[in-house]
C-alpha cells in the first residue's frame, strides 16, 4: 500500500508525466472491512479528448485507478505512478449494454410509435468494479440502520494511510454543520447507501468536521 495522507474527494489526480487527468469522483471499497481497492476519477475534457455532443450521454468520462497505483496523495493532489499512455488505456469505468426487450418494455415502445413519441434507447449501466466492491460518492444517503430513517449524506470521505476512516457527513435536521461519522459506526453498504448503527447518545457526541484548510 503507498504512503497516503489524508486525501478528499474533488482532489487533482496527476499521471506520472505530470499531466492533470482528472479529479477523484468516488472510491471503491470492499463491501465488508471498506478497504480501499481504487479511485474513480472524474477526467478532463481536454485529458479525454471528448466533444461536447447530445449523444454525450453516453460517452463515459470516468476510470478507476486501482489503488496500488497511486505514488503519494496529499489532501488535494494525488499523484499516479501511470503515465497518460497508461490511463488511457484503461477500460471505462461505466459501460452501457443493451437490455433485454421483454413484454413491458416492448408495449412502451409499441405505444410510443402509435403516439408519435420517441423510443428511448434499452440500455443499463455496468460498473468496471468486482462483486463484492461497492462505489462511495458524493451525496450517497446515510441512513440510521433498518429504520428507513436518513441521517445524512456523504459530503467526503477521511483516509490515513489508505485507510478509510470515516465520512464526513451533511446531516439532515439534527445537525446545523457537517460531522465525522468514524467508520466503525458503518455496519454495512451497497451503491445506494450506507447504513449507520448508532443510538441517540453516539448521535449526538459526532464531532464536528473541521476542515484543515
Amino acid at each position: 500500500m503507498p504512503e497516503l495522507s489524508d486525501f478528499r474527494l474533488g482532489a487533482d489526480v496527476v499521471s506520472s508525466d505530470g499531466r492533470k487527468v482528472g479529479k477523484i469522483a468516488s472510491l471503491i471499497v470492499d463491501e465488508e472491512g471498506f478497504d480501499l481497492r481504487a479511485l474513480v476519477v472524474k477526467e478532463e475534457e481536454s485529458f479525454a479528448g471528448r466533444l461536447l455532443a447530445s449523444e454525450s450521454v453516453f460517452i463515459t468520462d470516468e476510470v478507476a485507478i486501482p489503488i496500488t497505483a497511486v505514488e503519494s496523495a496529499t489532501h488535494d493532489l494525488v499523484q499516479l505512478s501511470l503515465s497518460v499512455s497508461d490511463i488511457r488505456r484503461q477500460p471505462p469505468y461505466l459501460s452501457y449494454r443493451s437490455r433485454p426487450l421483454d413484454a413491458g418494455t416492448a408495449a412502451i415502445d409499441n405505444l410510443d410509435i402509435l403516439t408519435g413519441g420517441i423510443a428511448l434507447p434499452r440500455v443499463e449501466q455496468i460498473a468496471n468494479k468486482e462483486a463484492g466492491e461497492i462505489e462511495i460518492d458524493r451525496g450517497e444517503n446515510i441512513m440510521l440502520g433498518k429504520t428507513g430513517q436518513r441521517l445524512g449524506r456523504v459530503h467526503d470521505v477521511l483516509i490515513d494511510q489508505g485507510e478509510l476512516i470515516g465520512v464526513v457527513m451533511r446531516p439532515d435536521g439534527f445537525f446545523k454543520r457537517d460531522v465525522v461519522l468514524p467508520i466503525r459506526f458503518i455496519e454495512r453498504a451497497d451503491d445506494l447507501a450506507l447504513f449507520a448503527h448508532l443510538d441517540d447518545s453516539d448521535i449526538e457526541h459526532l464531532k464536528p468536521f473541521v476542515d484543515a484548510d
